[in-house]
């Protein structure tokens, strides 16, 4: 066996349908489109969503809600993960460059200190916002809060 001998197995492939190539190939004529209408003329493609003219399902349901565009997306990390982050590398500055290497945010991402868990050890931490949990949890510490 080598590669010149190589082929599928029984069964394996079908011919393509040859469309519009005389009545002889059986598919002549109307080319499997029918008589008439859109669908049958060159060129045609239904609309994305289009349900043969009934009511589309966009149409159907209900709008609801909105999106406030003045919306400000923040990642909360809480006080019990920056705990474990000082234990775990040693340190008393926690920034968003620390945050950012410790892979817990995206480097374009706006963090929000929540005051989840318990804070051992004094620390600085500099984030683009604090709950109120968060601040006074670090300031019983002797820590500081820096807002940037």
């Amino acid at each position: 066996m080598d590669l010149s001998n190589l082929k599928p197995a029984k069964g394996s492939t079908k011919k393509g349908k040859r469309l519009g190539r005389g009545q002889g190939s059986g598919r002549g004529g109307t080319s499997t489109r029918g008589h008439k209408g859109a669908q049958s003329r060159s060129g045609y493609s239904k609309k994305i969503g289009f349900e043969g003219g009934q009511m589309p399902l966009q149409r159907r349901v209900p709008k609801y809600g909105f999106k406030n565009i003045n919306r400000i997306e923040y990642k909360g990390i809480n006080i019990s993960t920056l705990q474990d982050i000082a234990e775990k590398y040693n340190i008393e500055k926690i920034d968003l460059e620390t945050l950012i290497n410790t892979g817990l945010v995206g480097k374009n991402a706006l963090v929000k200190i929540l005051g989840d868990g318990i804070l051992e050890r004094k620390i600085e931490v500099h984030a683009h916002a604090f709950s109120k949990s968060a601040k006074e949890a670090i300031e019983a510490k002797q820590g500081t809060v820096v807002i940037l």
